[in-house]
């Protein structure tokens, strides 16, 4: 199979599955901060997603091994954009899988305008997905700093939406 193929076919179905992996693994934010303590909220909304493959690098020869960027749009108690860039693995065993990304999100969240980074880390086992997407530890920026939590994805009808539990501390 065309490595193209093969990597964009596992980023959809990784993205279908998130929502099933992530409901087995409850969202723990942290309660403390260095500046103050931390209030654990809610963020839902949906967003549009493009995935892009990318030319493999010049020493990736190998087929089972791809690129991507990511660019969303979302909307709802996030709103902005962000970018990022995804690997992806695949295998000869039908269902298994692995994909790694960063991408900054630039945007305001519930009120607070700044950027944070996203970590996604994902495998898929015959089928059986786990995923966790985690918020960069001192990755937030502007009103955003100290920014905790982890995002749920989900898929339904071919519309994406995101789950963020997360935690910003208190001003003093």
């Amino acid at each position: 199979m065309n490595s193209k193929v093969c990597g964009v076919a596992f980023v959809s179905a990784s993205l279908a599955i998130a929502s099933f992996a992530l409901a087995k693994n409850p969202f723990q934010v942290s309660g403390a901060s260095q500046k103050g303590a931390s209030v654990s909220t809610h963020a839902a909304g949906m967003f549009d997603v493009k995935i892009t493959p990318q030319a493999p690098s010049d020493n990736a020869e190998d087929a089972s091994l791809d690129r991507m960027t990511i660019d969303k749009q979302f909307h709802g108690d996030l709103e902005g954009v962000s970018k990022g860039q995804m690997l992806t693995a695949g295998t000869s065993v039908k269902g298994s899988a692995g994909y790694v990304a960063i991408e900054k999100v630039s945007g305001t969240l519930n009120g607070h305008s700044g950027t944070f980074i996203l970590q996604h880390t994902a495998t898929m086992t015959r089928g059986v997905p786990q995923l966790s997407i985690t918020v960069v530890p001192d990755s937030g920026t502007g009103q955003l700093v100290g920014l905790s939590g982890k995002m749920n994805i989900n898929i339904s009808d071919g519309k994406h939406s995101y789950d963020l539990e997360y935690a910003l501390p208190q001003p003093q």
